[in-house]
């Protein structure tokens, strides 16, 4: 299923409302020091303000390493040939979208 919504990720995390979208759009560069230290912090990986620049990860353009290369979920749907986790027969219950959706249960309802 193509993602219609480009602005939603793979893994159901809304791209218009993260703050690094926001602070690559904006120049905001508090706003990504901020972002780097919380996601540094979440995800046990060293991500500096620098690292933020990105546009979404589903729409061609700049990109985190982290959401380009890092990121668990990406990888799969990509190793996969898939758009999205929704396009998987075996989302429900899986453990990597599972660590997304711990602390964004959202992220389930924007895949279906």
């Amino acid at each position: 299923m193509k993602n219609v919504n480009q602005l939603i990720g793979c893994c159901g995390l809304d791209c218009e409302k993260c703050d690094a979208r926001i602070a690559t759009l904006t120049n905001d560069n508090a706003l990504r020091e901020k972002t780097a230290a919380l996601w540094t912090k979440l995800n046990v990986v060293t991500i500096t303000p620098e690292m933020i620049n990105c546009i979404g990860c589903c729409i061609e353009g700049a990109k985190t390493p982290f959401c380009d290369k890092l990121c668990p979920v990406h990888n799969c749907v990509r190793e996969k040939g898939l758009d999205t986790c929704a396009d998987c027969g075996q989302m429900d219950g899986c453990p990597t979208l599972g660590q997304i959706a711990v602390n964004s249960p959202f992220v389930l309802e924007n895949l279906k």
